[in-house]
């Protein structure tokens, strides 16, 4: 059997800011984020099968990413542990959707998570190849299954 890759785009705003970082960073600041998700599977073939000649329904795979990632993160503070011990009263001032996690939340430290979590609700017929995960229109991390093995 063939292995095919898949991939779809998804894309949601994000602020984050990241904790001592020697530039502009380091301040409250949002981006619009682009990601795109590719997995590695067989092609199905069952004739008759609503899914023949498909890795995974696109639609699956859209509503993975957005119940797990996108509706999560879209319009969300995003900061470190230690940043958000600095300044616990002035998040709650400014948003009720603060995610804290034990890592600076760059691109890359993000793609990495985004990783992770897929890697959890994917189905077993497929698996995760790569995530590229864009923080502007020019700069952008990437994670693959190979290099993380």
């Amino acid at each position: 059997m063939a292995k095919i890759r898949v991939t779809k785009k998804f894309h949601f705003e994000m602020a984050h800011a990241l904790y001592q970082y020697d530039g502009l960073c380091r301040n409250i600041h949002g981006h619009t984020y682009n990601m795109e998700v590719t997995l590695l599977g067989e092609i199905k073939h069952e004739e008759g099968h609503p899914k023949d000649g498909m890795v995974l329904d696109f639609g699956k795979l859209k509503k993975l990413v957005k119940d797990k990632i996108v509706s999560v993160f879209d319009h969300s503070l995003v900061v470190s542990k230690t940043y958000a011990n600095k300044h616990k009263s002035h998040l709650s001032e400014i948003t009720d959707r603060v995610i804290v996690f034990d890592f600076q939340p760059t691109s890359e430290n993000m793609c990495v998570h985004f990783a992770h979590i897929l890697q959890q609700v994917l189905p077993s017929s497929v698996s995760l190849y790569s995530i590229r995960l864009y923080e502007t229109a020019t700069s952008y991390a990437e994670w693959f299954a190979e290099d993380n093995k």
